[in-house]
């Protein structure tokens, strides 16, 4: 795993800074998400809404460590996802985190 960005416990539970994703369609460029930054601290409830096409099921993607930003950085727990290989992707799933969709 990365290093983490504050020393353990002072760290937020997710720390979303300038997170950007673009897709690439056969040569078009798709800004999903652009410019997202927010913390959610420990003990904290978020929830993420918006109309269709905002860019909701990106971001949740991206939270659940199953998508990498395109640029930006996010960190779950004070770990950085962009540098983690899939391996530790998965633990770091299996350990932290937990989605619930209707």
């Amino acid at each position: 795993m990365g290093p983490r960005e504050d020393s353990p416990g002072t760290a937020p539970a997710i720390a979303c800074r300038g997170l950007c994703r673009i897709y690439d369609l056969g040569g078009q460029k798709l800004q999903a998400l652009r410019n997202v930054t927010f913390e959610v601290k420990h003990g904290e409830f978020v929830a993420i809404m918006g109309p269709s096409g905002s860019g909701k099921s990106t971001l949740a993607n991206l939270l659940g460590a199953l998508d990498k930003p395109t640029s930006g950085d996010l960190a779950i727990d004070g770990f950085s996802i962009a540098g983690m290989k899939d391996d530790a992707l998965a633990r770091l799933r299996n350990r932290d985190i937990g989605i619930v969709s209707p």
